[in-house]
Order: structure tokens, then sequence, then C-alpha cells
């Protein structure tokens, strides 16, 4: 199903430029006031820390910030409340000035969108007059932090997961709010979710939506004197329509003697239940079967009713789990459903589905691996859209250019040092085609050659220069929008999946480790090491003089 293109466009409703902290109107203002509202500047984003004790994160959110962009203005309504919240000294002139505002003479850079990044890699660079830059601050970050984060965060559920099982993002009700909802179910989508149960999803980005049933249609019956209507045509369509109710209590005594169960001792309401649902879809049958029993009464009602199916031609799909031991209880569902197959010599129980959904977070993904299961689906939700282990990526928006000149920020806490000027920044690949360090260099500067030997400063050990020679260079730098307008096709959630996919299968295992992962390096040229020595020695000399 491809996506609706048409309603990726409703980011001026999502994103009005209003969004954003009061303080980059009041230095816009001040900007404007100095005359330097027009001055060529250059700012990046990026981030401190690889998320959730990781080795990577994954770029996302490129695709909302062009949108951003491209529809960022000012309307009359906007301007008047910001005259109303404004001092009452604010020229009027200047109101004026941001009714004019867009972002034709906007430039941004950006890694790939999808792709693998690391710490204090810049993943967008943002060059134009220095009002319209700094407005765009918060915006920008509201739109890469989560995103990032919870594609990330999808990506190592899907590692832990391994490659096979299929993934179901069920996260909408536990969500901050609609639009965090929707971020969700988009970004852990492209980060390696199969699944989403969230409709408006499908709806707006194209992702196949699933869903089954809740513990509350099951309890709401009582017996079987409550379903209607009681006939199923054949699959075929073939002779008159069958009486189910019949059917059901032939299959289960049969069923309850294979199981060794008391036909007596199962819930009467559950069967009602999984037979009412089994008429309305016959050929997606999937009810949870945990509502009482497990053992002594939901498998037993599934089997039941899925040989009623299968006598009619149909293929029942499966069963969820939501509570208990789900490794076990797989293993025992499984179990039953090959005694099925074989006694009754229905081969479609032999492909029938087993979903698990109980509170699933990282570390209990990463269990069903070390236990014996059966399970073939997993449902995550609150620990994938809430990011628990880690609630923000810490995406930052530095300046590092004003009029030509680099800038940079020299903090007491040297983690928050910037990296000033305008750069280039390459991915040096080694002879197995993995990336093993990324480098930044001043925008001037020739780009490193495969096969030639290099030295570079690595971020953290500044006065160690390594030497290094890659086999390969990316450059990751892309102009993906310029002169108002974005340069490139906007990818589909499914084109971006896949460059996730394709950007974590290059990175090495070690870096990949869910836990203790080696540490990717990052590092500076020679050159733009120099540069930052200059200036923090420059730094030290203005404070000792003054």
């Amino acid at each position: 199903m491809a996506a609706r293109s048409g309603n990726t466009c409703g980011i001026r409703e999502r994103l009005p430029a209003l969004l954003t902290d009061l303080y980059q109107f009041t230095m816009a203002y001040a900007y404007w006031r100095a005359g330097r509202n027009q001055e060529p500047a250059v700012f990046e984003l990026f981030f401190r820390d690889n998320p959730f004790g990781g080795g990577f994160s994954l770029f996302a959110g490129l695709q909302d910030c062009l949108l951003f962009l491209d529809s960022f203005r000012f309307t009359d309504q906007d301007v008047e409340f910001l005259r109303s919240i404004l001092p009452p000294t604010t020229d009027p002139a200047f109101f004026q000035f941001l009714l004019g505002l867009d972002c034709s003479a906007v430039a941004l850079r950006s890694v790939p969108e999808g792709s693998v990044a690391f710490a204090r890699v810049p993943l967008m660079e943002v060059e134009g007059p220095l009002a319209v830059v700094q407005l765009l601050e918060t915006s920008l970050l509201c739109l890469v932090n989560y995103a990032s984060l919870v594609c990330s965060n999808a990506a190592r559920f899907r590692l832990a997961a391994g490659p096979k099982r299929k993934l179901l993002e069920m996260g909408l009700r536990r969500a901050q709010g609609p639009d965090g909802g929707l971020t969700a179910s988009r970004y852990t989508h492209i980060g390696g979710f199969d699944l989403t149960s969230n409709v408006q999803a499908g709806f707006l980005f194209g992702i196949p939506v699933v869903g089954t049933m809740a513990h509350s249609y099951v309890t709401s019956f009582t017996s079987l004197e409550e379903v209607w209507p009681q006939v199923l045509a054949a699959a075929n369509g073939a002779g008159d329509p069958v009486n189910v109710i019949a059917l059901i209590k032939g299959w289960l005594g049969r069923v309850c003697e294979l199981l060794g169960a008391e036909p007596g001792r199962i819930h009467e309401g559950e069967l009602a239940a999984f037979t009412s649902y089994a008429i309305a879809y016959p050929h997606n049958f999937l009810p949870v079967i945990d509502s009482y029993s497990v053992g002594r009464s939901g498998l037993l009602n599934f089997c039941t009713v899925a040989l009623a199916l299968c006598e009619l031609g149909y293929r029942p799909v499966g069963v969820r789990l939501d509570s208990g031991d789900l490794c076990s209880q797989s293993v025992d569902v499984r179990r039953a459903f090959r005694r099925c197959s074989e006694h009754f010599s229905v081969s479609a129980f032999e492909s029938l589905i087993i979903v698990g959904t109980n509170n699933i977070s990282e570390q209990s993904m990463t269990e069903l691996n070390e236990k014996e299961n059966e399970i073939d689906a997993v449902g995550v939700g609150t620990h994938l859209v809430t990011c628990t282990k880690q609630p923000s990526l810490g995406c930052v928006y530095k300046l590092v250019e004003v009029r030509g000149r680099p800038k940079m920020k020299i903090s007491e806490e040297p983690e928050k040092s910037t990296v000033p000027g305008r750069k280039a920044v390459y991915r040096l690949i080694d002879s197995e085609g993995h990336p093993f360090l990324d480098l930044l260099c001043l925008k001037a500067e020739p780009p490193p050659e495969a096969g030639q030997p290099l030295s570079c400063y690595p971020l953290g050990e500044e006065n160690s220069p390594a030497a290094v020679t890659p086999a390969q260079v990316i450059c990751l730098r892309q102009e993906v929008f310029s002169k108002g307008q974005v340069k490139d096709h906007l990818c589909s959630a499914a084109e971006t999946r896949a460059k996730v996919q394709s950007s974590l299968q290059t990175l090495h295992p070690r870096h990949k480790r869910l836990h203790e992962p080696d540490s990717y390096t990052v590092a500076l040229s020679e050159k733009l090491h120099n540069l930052v020595s200059e200036l923090q020695k420059g730094s030290s000399n203005f404070l000792l003089a003054s």
C-alpha cells in the first residue's frame, strides 16, 4: 500500500511557525534592531551521546524538516499574537519584517535519513540569514529528537528479536499524545517493526495495519445462545450455510478428548465469543486466548472453533497470548496445534501463528531468544513508544559560523564545547566494508582519499593523533534544501525503512551489540583540530587579559 503523499503535507497544521520558544523571537528582534538579521550564519544539529547506552543511533525526521522549511512563514494572525506578547516597545516594523520571512534563502545539508549516526557528528547543517536560521532551531530539534530516538529504539528491539520474528507496534494508547503516537508508528516502522495497530498511521504512511480482539470482546459473552448469526457458508460458496453452533459442539468433545480435558470445564462465554468472531471474520480468525485460562479453556476453545472453520474450507490465522509465561505457554500451544494437525489430518494447523503481547521490553525480547519458545510475532507498546530506557536523545543546535568566521562555544564542561566552522563529514570504510571512523573536516579541505593514509584527532583524545587508511570514503553530507526548494524526492516510510536496514547491515557487530558495545570513533582532521586549539587558546588569552 502506498503512502498518501497529500496527507504528509499537513506539516503546517502539525508544526506552525509559532510552535517554538519565545526567546527565538526575542533574539530575532535583537538581531534585527542591530541590523544583523541578514548576516550569513551556519548552525549544526547533533547529539552528544549515543542513546540507550548503545553504540549508535539512527537519524530520522529529515522529511518532516524539509516539509517544515517548505511551509515556513508567519500569517497575519501569527504576527498579531506576537504583537500581543512581545514588549509594547517593540518596533512595529519588526512585525512587517516577520510577515515577509520564509526559507527561500536557507540551505540545508544533511546526513541521509535512515543512516546510522554517531554522537558529535553533525546530522544537519543549516545555512541562511541569521534571524531566520535562529527561528528554525526549536522546530527542527522537535522534529529530529523524538523521531531519531524512537527509530533507534525500534532498531534495538529488532536486533534483540532477530531478523525472522514479526514485530507489531501497538503503542498508540500509551503514546505522548496523538502526534507522538503517529510519529512513533511511522518511525518504529522505519526502525524495523513490520506492522502497526495504528489505523491513521496506515492511512497516512502506508504501514501494514493489523488487529485482533481485546479481552472485553471475550468477556462480553456468556453463552452460545448469544451468538448471531449462527450459520456460515463454506469458503468455496458451495451448498447451504452450515449451523456453526452444531458444528462446534461436535468438535468440542473431540478436542477435549484429544487434549485430555473435560468439555464441561471450558468457559462457554469464551467459546461463544470465539464462535461469533469466527463467523464475522472466517479468513482472519486470531483471538486472544488468556481471558480465563489458556490451558483449561482458551486453547481448547480456539482449537474447537478453528477446526470447524477448517472443515468449512477456511484457514484460521492463530492465537494471541497476553499474560503469564509467554515462552512456556507458546510451547504448550504449539504442541496442541501439532497434535490436532496429526490426529485430525488438518494441515492448516501446521501454519498457525502465535503472537505474544505482554508488556514487552528490550530485555524480555532478548530473553525470548534465550528460552525455548514458539512465538512467531511480538507486539510491543509502552516500552517502545515511550522509550522508557531514555526519554530524550538530547539533540542540540549550535552556531558554528557567522559572516564566514568560525564560532565556538567553549564550556566549563568540555563535552558541551562545540566544534567550530563549516564542515564536511566523511565516513571511512575498512577493507571488509564496515565503517570504522567518521571524520569532520573544514569545508575548504580536500576530501580524504581511499587507500591514502591520513592523520586525525579522535574526539575525547584531542592530543593523541591517530593514523588511519580508509579502503573507501563516503561523503555523508547532501544538500537537500536550497533556494526554497526541496532538492530530492520525499521518501516513503518503506523506502527509508530499507535504507535503515542497509545502513545497519554495514555496521560491525561490535558496534551493534545491545550491551557494552565498542565505541565508534569520531575524529577531527588536523586542520580542524588546529582551528579548535587556536580558538581555545584565544579564548583563554582573552580571559587572562580581562
